[in-house]
């Protein structure tokens, strides 16, 4: 069955183009569209959508507003579409924070050079967050230190992948913790990082797909909303206990040094480098310095990435923990980590906090 598709947006031009570009996999039907936020919603009641995605700055009402309201009146994934810049950026947080699933840039050149590969991955990030039901009303935003978080897509049942005996907890035994990533992310992060103690005694890299003009925005919400300081990273930075250094996005961050007065390098991405960043360059180069230390733990995302670096690290007998599938917005990540049995444990996002506040 096709996913049905709700376009939003006050310009007709892009919305046409969204739909063209949609309507074009025969995986997707476009089932109608809105000038504004009010129109929106109107329509999602009445035409049921599985997926919309809703502009930010409209008239009569913005997408953000939007996007709150059908979160409590009818709760449907919602892919936003954002300008890149740092206000973009912060309005886009704010949605996600309302309870959309994911982003997209409203240029399709920043989404790629090559416009049939912009239209693809359209596509299948519509198909993507179309492939849970819907997700459970956003329960209101929170001030800090508390997280603010929204329920999760709930899924279906299914079999879950195979996975290794879950190990028991080496307390104490982590100098390092490293999270990756990617699809629901920014939500299951903040989720997480909260609940940490600002006394807490490991390091902490995180790698989050995303823009290079989302991150600094990203990482000064996240440092107002915890008790760890967070910063996005920078060459040089030295890997701190209580410190959790966000990799800048459009680059890659890798670890040099020894255990103990290892420092982060940040370098351009090789040509052809789908990931900006990369979870599997930054915990390939984690396994080096931290070969049987370091606690690796893949979120919420699309894609595989993550599996090759967590199955470097489990070699040099480091453990993996991995979220469940009930709990991410898109079960792809996780998954493979499952499923390539390197995953120690599984855990659920509301339990994630007080297991790593409790491994040390």
């Amino acid at each position: 069955m096709a996913v049905r598709v709700l376009v939003v947006d006050d310009s007709g031009f892009f919305r046409r183009r969204v739909t063209e570009i949609l309507d074009s996999d025969p995986q997707i039907e476009v089932v109608g569209a809105a000038v504004d936020g009010k129109d929106a919603i109107d329509k999602t009641m009445q035409l049921k959508p599985d997926v919309i995605t809703m502009d930010i700055e409209m008239p009569v009402m913005d997408g953000i507003t939007a996007v709150r309201r059908i979160m409590t009146m009818r709760p449907t994934p919602v892919l936003m579409f954002s300008s890149l810049t740092y206000d973009g950026a912060k309005a886009t947080l704010d949605a996600l924070d309302a309870g959309a699933v994911d982003f997209l840039p409203k240029r399709f050149d920043d989404i790629s050079k090559d416009r049939e590969e912009a239209k693809r991955k359209l596509c299948a990030q519509v198909r993507s967050v179309a492939k849970g039901s819907r997700p459970a009303p956003t329960p209101p935003p929170v001030s800090r230190p508390t997280a603010a978080a929204r329920t999760p897509i709930s899924r279906p049942a299914s079999a879950p992948p195979p996975a290794a005996p879950s190990a028991p907890v080496r307390r104490g035994s982590f100098k390092l913790l490293a999270i990756g990533t990617s699809t629901g992310g920014p939500v299951a992060l903040q989720k997480v990082l909260t609940a940490l103690p600002a006394n807490y005694p490991m390091p902490i890299l995180l790698v989050q797909h995303m823009p290079g003009t989302f991150t600094p925005a990203f990482a000064a919400r996240l440092d107002q909303l915890c008790n760890i300081k967070v910063k996005e990273a920078a060459d040089g930075d030295m890997l701190q206990p209580g410190v959790a250094l966000l990799a800048p996005g459009g680059k890659q961050m890798v670890i040099e040094g020894r255990s103990g007065a290892a420092r982060v390098k940040i370098t351009e991405s090789d040509a052809g480098q789908f990931y900006k960043p990369c979870v599997d360059i930054t915990f390939n180069s984690v396994a080096k310095i931290y070969p049987n230390t370091t606690l690796a733990v893949i979120l919420t995302g699309m894609g595989a990435d993550g599996r090759e670096g967590c199955r470097t690290l489990k070699q040099g007998g480091s453990t993996v923990w991995s979220q469940d599938e009930a709990s991410c917005v898109v079960y792809g990540m996780p998954m493979a980590v499952a499923e390539a049995r390197i995953t120690d444990r599984v855990v659920t996002l509301d339990q994630f906090g007080s297991e790593l506040a409790g491994v040390v």
